[in-house]
């Protein structure tokens, strides 16, 4: 059975915590280890991170947009913004690439979310904003019984 999840809020910072904590309290039903949990907080930080910072310059009027399923134990994440999208994305997923190095950016949350998950993928066009789709397999999950 495939179960799913949107959630949307403004740009601001201090959503990214409730960003982290709301998906894992939906991931939780499948009983994940305390590391993959870890891992799916990190990287849902890092995108809706990305997305108040690069995509819409910290500018509250923004949207950022989570959507989450769960099937088979296997966790879907595509997280969204309509900001400024990314010029090359190639470039951006290099490790320590950053465009704010004023704001002491470390350059890895691309690198981060392709070492936490099982797949990523960035579609991004300057002046449409940013997708990125990610997957992980959860090693023990439970089946979803209903």
């Amino acid at each position: 059975m495939r179960n799913e999840m949107n959630l949307e809020f403004s740009a601001l910072s201090q959503n990214e915590s409730f960003a982290r904590v709301t998906v894992a309290a939906f991931v939780a039903q499948l009983d994940p280890t305390m590391d993959e949990l870890t891992e799916l907080k990190t990287v849902v930080s890092e995108a809706v991170t990305n997305a108040i910072i690069h995509g819409y310059d910290n500018n509250p009027a923004g949207m950022v947009y989570i959507s989450a399923a769960i099937e088979d134990g296997v966790v879907e994440l595509t997280i969204r913004d309509d900001g400024m999208g990314i010029n090359d994305v190639e470039e951006a997923r290099q490790p320590l690439y950053t465009t704010k190095p004023e704001l002491e950016r470390s350059g890895m949350g691309f690198t981060i979310m392709e070492n936490f998950m099982d797949e990523v993928e960035v579609d991004s066009h300057p002046g449409t904003g940013t997708i990125i789709r990610m997957k992980k397999h959860l090693t023990n999950s439970k089946a979803l019984c209903n």
